[in-house]
């Protein structure tokens, strides 16, 4: 035992040195080296890693040494048993990553399609976690907050706004399994970053006027051009639209699930959406091409993506984009019907007055809306002729 000095290890030549007890040197021709402890394991032979000799020294080799061989003659794999307290260590720890996805996991439930479509995870996955995601929450202060958010808090406002409200979300969580953190380090980190200079604007939206020259240059028969088409003449949103089933279309009515309408909760009533003549040849054209069910596939699997029709757009040089056609169908509902309030509304699936109102109130105005969505259509195909 013991055979090792300093001034040895330091004058050797590249090779492997025996200190005793199975603990040697592995030094290497860069200069470089190893500490290494052979030990048996259930008549196995192991060689475990002990760390690089110019950071571990001689004397912290030995009692590393002498650990490891206690445990073996315990019967325990020392190797294993190394990384079970790596992890045990890892996992007391609470590292932000692990809180976060707790945080994100509890909230699951009352998240629309547990919260995978609003996106209400990539915030922190994007912008805080790579930088952050490996640090206690414990130790984490408004420094390193504002640190992590201040590259996007000017210039992706609306995305920082939404990251750091998710940090405080992790933090409450943190402290409500007994951690000891700063529940005021979001805020003062805000404080830090001062105040944003963006200010979130509306979705461009098209001109009720310019509509049907845009609607007529939709004419390829593609399951963009369609899918665009029949959000022109619905108003509904860009999901329910993209995972439109055949199965929901009976009797010129289109069914949405009341899961898939933006801010409702499960009990919710699904919404009518009544069909124009119009609507109904394009979704006769858009069974040709529709897969499993779905009216507008996309080439490879599933359903066209949230940006397939603004990209068309874009390529179109136009500012509008697909959802700023709810916008052109409600001006012109404004501009050129006599429209009740409460119809114009529920047109575009918003919700209308107070509870009580609304439990006394038991219409949807199908039948008046099925006027308009006519009226509407017949806009839409004028090519801009009157």
């Amino acid at each position: 035992m013991n055979r090792l000095t300093a001034v040895k290890i330091k004058s050797s030549s590249p090779g492997k040195y025996a200190d005793g007890g199975g603990l040697w040197l592995h030094k290497r021709d860069d200069g470089g080296g190893q500490w290494v402890l052979r030990i048996t394991v259930h008549g196995r032979r192991r060689e475990m890693g002990l760390g690089s000799f110019s950071e571990v020294s001689l004397k912290e080799a030995r009692d590393e040494a002498a650990r490891w061989r206690a445990v073996c003659r315990q019967g325990l794999d020392p190797i294993k048993e190394r990384d079970r307290l790596k992890r045990e260590a890892a996992r007391n720890l609470h590292l932000l990553k692990d809180i976060a996805q707790d945080a994100f996991d509890a909230r699951k439930a009352e998240l629309k399609d547990d919260g995978v479509a609003g996106r209400w995870f990539s915030p922190l996955e994007h912008h805080v976690l790579p930088k952050l995601g490996r640090i206690p929450i414990a130790d984490l202060n408004q420094t390193d907050i504002r640190d992590v958010l201040a590259p996007i808090w000017h210039a992706k406002a609306e995305t920082a706004k939404k990251a750091i409200n998710r940090l405080n979300i992790c933090f409450k969580h943190a402290a409500a399994l007994g951690l000891d953190v700063d529940l005021q380090a979001t805020e003062k980190a805000r404080a830090l970053l001062g105040k944003q200079r963006h200010k979130p604007g509306n979705i461009p939206a098209m001109h009720w006027q310019e509509v049907p020259a845009f609607y007529a240059k939709l004419n390829d028969g593609s399951v963009t051009h369609l899918a665009l088409r029949l959000l022109i003449l619905t108003g509904v949103r860009s999901r329910p639209l993209r995972f439109i089933q055949e199965d929901q279309i009976e009797g010129g009515v289109w069914t949405i699930p009341g899961e898939i309408m933006k801010g409702r909760k499960d009990k919710t009533p699904d919404f009518r959406v009544p069909l124009s003549e119009e609507a109904l040849r394009v979704i006769e054209s858009a069974r040709r091409q529709a897969r499993a069910g779905y009216l507008f596939p996309s080439v490879r699997s599933g359903v066209i993506s949230d940006m397939t029709m603004s990209r068309l757009m874009e390529r179109m040089k136009l500012e509008a984009r697909p959802h700023g056609f709810r916008s052109s169908l409600r001006d012109w509902l404004a501009e050129a019907t006599d429209a009740p309030h409460e119809v114009a509304e529920t047109m575009l699936g918003h919700i209308v007055g107070g509870a009580v109102e609304r439990a006394y109130r038991r219409t949807d105005f199908l039948e008046q809306r099925r006027i308009l969505m006519t009226r509407w259509a017949q806009h839409v195909t004028t090519c801009g002729e009157k």
